[in-house]
């Protein structure tokens, strides 16, 4: 009989637990494709740590490392959580286990008293603090008591976890004084920070931790630590994606924070501001290097919304492959903004809008632009309906469309939406799988059931 090295050995059983890791560096999208065939994967692998002790050596740092990629759909019930938290809780030290003791923290006789095979801890991803608030949740301990068990809790993943590439930090315990935060968070690639729980110093800290961020995601942002903040951005050598969602308590365009996103230019790929506010409209000019964009509007002001419209209209970001703007009426705008784009835009969303002025421009500019889309959400007028003939003729790539209304109900013009069944009918492309219409137009018993006679051979969604 062959023995298989311990290279094929590791590569069988990660192939095992994932189809290809290697295609998405997303842990949401990660997720998408471990967990429909988690159940039988996961069987197998217990199977394989029965084997012999070379193969369970192996096992157990695999299931482990993914461990809490699955949490919120495996641990659906207590008794399964209990049993995770147990063996986390056993490997807390001599010294923590003592001093929550000594403090009237009791847990359980098992925990304190079996023996464990493995450093499981060293084997895991960083928890969110959603996982160390449930942990918490499961030992008997007084309010007050409950910060000091966090406290440990974190300290035994900060000293046993090795540069950890993903961490939320949601919590005020001050991570970066733990022994081992150095270690521990210096090869951070994703970062999430909820700007409620730190302060200006933990972001000059963590800048000085951290500098090979890919991904800096903030939740709300304020002015009240403007410089810890763009010390962390600057300090970045190869930050690609920045999201930020602001207090309401905000002030109006913070142009520091601009000018840290700008020198960050030659990197940066994704943008997503929660606000048009975040940053000087005029900035946009200068992220030549975007292949996605995403902003929401949250302002009522025109004066702002004006000229926010105009300098969206004279950017330019000539390798947009994603287009996602969220309650902005600016049709034209973004017709003029695709039209200097080099044709790989793969996504375009239109969301919340108040008006649809100008809608068809839109649409006539990703069917003379955009021959790789896959996917398009828009709103629509049913004057613009002949656009879509182009666009369903140019774009052979399509799988998702929906053509939304304002909910404006046409009562004169009875089945004013037959014209859109009708060219969807007849020149839909093979890739075309999702497709939403708006509820404000009118359809003919007729059209719908051509429509559906038309597409009963395709694997299509309707709604």
């Amino acid at each position: 009989m062959i023995v298989l090295n311990i290279d094929c050995l590791l590569s069988i059983f990660n192939k095992l637990l994932l189809t290809d890791e290697r295609r998405t560096n997303k842990k949401s999208l990660l997720i998408n494709k471990i967990l429909p065939q988690q159940k039988s994967l996961h069987k197998s692998l217990h199977s394989c740590l029965l084997v012999n002790k070379k193969w369970c050596h192996l096992v157990v740092p695999i299931l482990w490392k993914y461990s809490f990629y699955e949490y919120d759909k495996k641990c659906n019930n207590f008794e399964t959580k209990k049993k995770l938290f147990s063996v986390i809780l056993s490997c807390l030290s001599s010294s923590s286990k003592q001093l929550l003791f000594d403090n009237g923290i009791k847990l359980s006789s098992m925990i304190l008293l079996k023996p464990l095979l493995f450093n499981y801890i060293n084997f895991c991803e960083f928890p969110s603090n959603e996982i160390v608030n449930d942990i918490i949740k499961s030992v008997e301990c007084k309010h007050d008591k409950r910060n000091l068990l966090e406290q440990e809790v974190y300290k035994l993943f900060i000293s046993q976890c090795k540069n950890i590439k993903e961490l939320h930090w949601c919590t005020l315990q001050p991570l970066l004084s733990f022994p081992g935060a150095l270690t521990c968070f210096s090869q951070i690639r994703s970062l999430f920070i909820n700007i409620n729980f730190v302060n200006s110093n933990d972001l000059y800290e963590m800048a000085r931790f951290c500098k090979n961020l890919n991904v800096l995601y903030i939740v709300n942002y304020s002015q009240n630590h403007p410089a810890g903040l763009i010390s962390l951005i600057d300090s970045q050598r190869n930050l690609k994606s920045i999201i930020l969602y602001y207090n309401t308590n905000v002030k109006k365009n913070h142009t520091e924070l601009g000018k840290a996103l700008l020198r960050k230019n030659n990197t940066l790929e994704y943008l997503e501001l929660g606000s048009i506010c975040l940053i000087p409209p005029s900035f946009l000019t200068s992220f030549n290097n975007l292949k996605s964009i995403t902003i929401y509007n949250c302002e009522k002001s025109k004066d702002e919304i004006k000229e926010f419209q105009q300098y969206l209209n004279i950017s330019e970001f000539p390798g947009l492959e994603s287009l996602n703007i969220h309650g902005l009426s600016c049709f034209k705008e973004l017709a003029t903004l695709i039209e200097k784009t080099k044709g790989n835009i793969l996504q375009v969303i239109i969301d919340d809008v108040k008006t649809v002025e100008n809608s068809g421009m839109l649409i006539k500019s990703i069917s003379n632009n955009c021959p790789k889309i896959k996917r398009l959400f828009t709103y629509i007028e049913p004057k613009d309906f002949i656009y879509i003939k182009s666009l369903l003729t140019n774009c052979k790539n399509l799988n998702e469309i929906y053509l939304n209304s304002l909910n404006t109900f046409y009562d004169n013009d009875d089945n004013i939406g037959d014209e859109l069944l009708n060219i969807l009918i007849e020149f839909s492309p093979k890739s075309l799988n999702y497709i939403k219409i708006g509820e404000g137009w009118k359809y003919s018993i007729e059209t719908y059931k051509r429509f559906f006679e038309t597409n009963c051979d395709k694997n299509l969604t309707i709604s």
